[in-house]
């Protein structure tokens, strides 16, 4: 009987379906259950879920269900998502409202765009290597690369680089270099370095040795040369900060390399990554400003794309020299490529965004955007002490940090990013006066209530910020 359902395909038995088959009929599937950390499946039941450090994102998810049978015919289901996707939008842009603790320029607009994200635009591999997948940006993604080549000074035929996934992923790549160059080095990085610093030390299992900061931030050199004295045998890879994550603090890049050079660290003995995720972009443009340039002995440079230049998904632009990433590149067959990126399929729309926003604006279209950025960051930096709350802004930057709100919600509701007793705002081309007014008016409002019993009162923050910068009770 059961070979009798069976017939030869292809040299091999598949099961031959009955008479009574229909292909157009839908059979209910049973949905897999969740399943929690622990390996128990959850019961269908509603349950209360504890929120730990801020709102537990599965309390208001939105969830995946099932079509019925006859949805094509109803059209309930399209109807159900147009709503979800209507209250979604009116969400973003609530939100988008009341950002201000995050480095995005929320001021794009890329309709002329549009037209291309019917494609499945896929740059894998080596930018400057064709692959045999033929939908792809890369002649986007080389214009983008020249420009930014030219911006840090370095020749055409001397760089390579690619447009990443995000900011991590320009670090990741360019301490990855630095490993190569040097498997032997150990790694340097400030106290203030972003995360994902550290997060490459853990994944190369590369030494790391962490640097302590002055008090704006910026690494210490005093403490960098100690450190650098107690390993002279081995290489030194260092992370150089364009703009601190809380504080936005510019190492003194030019301090650096004399303290390498003067402590016996040749140039064959040393690489440096420059982590320029947002400031990295803004130094360019500000007069006076020390100068990020592969003119002095760096080896690669990485900046955020979505933060200062602003782009609907996240992204970045890695560049390191030419000489450099042969140590890390090798040949793919299956992509007629090379492969010496960290991902290997990468965004192919993110280049073309990128490219669009550097046609409309040039040099001069950022350059008075960050002059805004300075400007604006001053003002909210004055208003702030003028209101006898502590405030610190760094020169070069447009973080400005201030004593943490005592109302989490308020935090919330303005997105502010906080460490410990201090909160900062990012503020961004998309940031205005008004904007800035808004905020400030309704902190003063409500930090009246915080301290209006006398039983509190506001924290002294010099250990952060200075005491300069302090106008606490016993800073005042």
């Amino acid at each position: 009987m059961a070979e009798a359902m069976m017939k030869q395909v292809n040299g091999g038995l598949a099961e031959n379906f009955g008479p009574v088959f229909d292909p157009t009929a839908v059979v209910a599937e049973p949905v897999p259950p969740v399943v929690t950390e622990n390996g128990h499946v959850l019961k269908h039941k509603t349950a209360e879920k504890e929120i730990v450090l801020g709102k537990n994102v599965h309390a208001s998810c939105f969830s995946v269900t099932e079509p019925e049978a006859d949805d094509e015919f109803t059209g309930d289901k399209e109807a159900y998502m147009a709503g979800v996707l209507a209250r979604y939008r009116k969400n973003l842009m609530e939100r988008t409202k009341h950002h201000l603790g995050y480095p995005y320029n929320l001021d794009f607009d890329y309709g002329a765009l549009a037209q291309l994200q019917h494609f499945s635009i896929n740059n894998l591999g080596d930018p400057f290597i064709e692959s045999n997948y033929g939908v792809h940006s890369r002649q986007f993604e080389v214009g983008v690369l020249d420009w930014f080549a030219r911006l840090w000074e370095l020749e055409n035929n001397e760089y390579w680089g690619y447009i990443t996934n995000c900011g991590t992923e320009g670090n990741l790549h360019g301490i990855l270099v630095g490993r190569e160059v040097f498997p032997d080095g150990i790694l340097y990085a400030s106290r203030e370095s972003h995360y994902s610093v550290f997060k490459a030390a853990r994944m190369y299992r590369m030494e790391c040795v962490k640097v302590d900061c002055l008090i704006s931030g910026e690494i210490d050199c005093a403490d960098f040369k100690a450190k650098l004295l107690q390993n002279k045998d081995k290489p030194a890879i260092i992370n150089v900060n364009i703009g601190t994550t809380v504080k936005g603090a510019v190492d003194d890049l030019d301090l650096v390399i004399q303290t390498l050079e003067e402590n016996g660290f040749t140039q064959d003995r040393f690489y440096i990554h420059c982590d320029g995720a947002l400031f990295g972009l803004m130094m360019p443009f500000v007069k006076k400003a020390p100068k990020v340039s592969f003119k002095k002995p760096i080896g690669s440079v990485s900046v955020s794309g979505h933060k200062f230049v602003g782009c609907p998904m996240p992204c970045g632009v890695q560049i390191t020299r030419m000489e450099h990433i042969n140590v890390l590149s090798s040949n793919v067959e299956y992509l007629a490529s090379r492969d010496a990126t960290i991902m290997g399929s990468r965004n192919g729309h993110a280049p073309i965004f990128l490219w669009y926003t550097l046609n409309r604006k040039g040099y001069k279209g950022f350059q008075k955007e960050v002059q805004k950025c300075l400007r604006n960051a001053h003002y909210l930096k004055d208003r702030l002490l003028d209101a006898g709350i502590s405030a610190m802004l760094n020169e070069l930057s447009s973080t400005v940090v201030f004593e943490r709100p005592q109302d989490e919600e308020f935090v919330r509701r303005w997105q502010l990013a906080c460490q410990g007793n201090i909160a900062h705002v990012v503020v961004m081309p998309n940031v205005t006066i008004d904007k800035l007014d808004d905020f400030l008016n309704e902190l003063i409002e409500n930090r009246s209530t915080w301290y209006e019993d006398g039983k509190r009162q506001p924290p002294c923050i010099a250990a952060d910020i200075g005491s300069e910068n302090c106008v606490c009770a016993a800073h005042k």
